[in-house]
């Protein structure tokens, strides 16, 4: 049973969803002044925050089995670092290939200074609205973790998303360990959200 408190926290993440995509949608063109705030009450009234991504491979073990998981993923209408965090898991479009979407720790946003454990490379740092992206799992090699360390910097803009939760069996589930802030902000939309049963339904493994 979801408590009122945790509701209300849930509505004005819904409430802050629905204005930030509703205004990207009006600086581009795509609404007119009168449907703003229509758009903005039919966001918060429909649909939901978060949505289901099956991930396959070794990147990103132990977080995510080897063997894949199906991912409940939080919604990020526009990714700077009032919302996402250094630490948290998220969803990106792959800068490699257009259509595919790739599951990294984010590990650094603009104004860090990177190093590398090559003495050939020079530090470098960060630009505004670019992020480095990281695999969990340590023991591979940078070509096949398939991260930053291989394809450089990505922009802030091509996160779609935080994982919050995931389902690597029907009996071995659990959320996600993400940065603090994100934990916190992302508690009463797994409360209200959550649906293992039906994540178990669309579990591909």
């Amino acid at each position: 049973m979801v408590s009122l408190p945790t509701w209300f926290r849930y509505i004005a993440h819904k409430l802050e969803y629905s204005a930030t995509i509703s205004w990207k949608n009006y600086q581009r063109g795509q609404i007119t002044d009168r449907e703003l705030g229509d758009a903005v009450w039919k966001n918060l009234f429909q649909g939901k925050l978060t949505y289901l991504h099956w991930n396959k491979g070794e990147e990103m073990a132990p977080s995510i089995g080897a063997q894949g998981g199906t991912l409940l993923v939080r919604k990020i209408p526009a990714a700077d670092p009032r919302r996402v965090f250094v630490g948290d898991v998220v969803v990106l479009k792959d800068p490699e290939k257009a259509d595919n979407y790739l599951v990294r720790r984010l590990a650094a946003i603009e104004g860090y200074e990177m190093l590398s454990t090559d003495e050939k490379d020079e530090p470098f740092v960060l630009e505004q609205d670019e992020c480095w992206v990281l695999a969990d799992n340590e023991s591979l090699k940078p070509k096949e973790a398939n991260d930053s360390r291989k394809f450089g910097p990505v922009s802030m803009t091509d996160i779609v998303g935080r994982v919050i939760y995931c389902l690597r069996t029907a009996v071995d589930h659990g959320p996600v360990q993400n940065s603090h802030s994100s934990m916190r902000k992302d508690t009463p939309v797994l409360q209200v959200e959550l649906d293992v049963d039906e994540m178990a339904k669309n579990h591909k493994a």
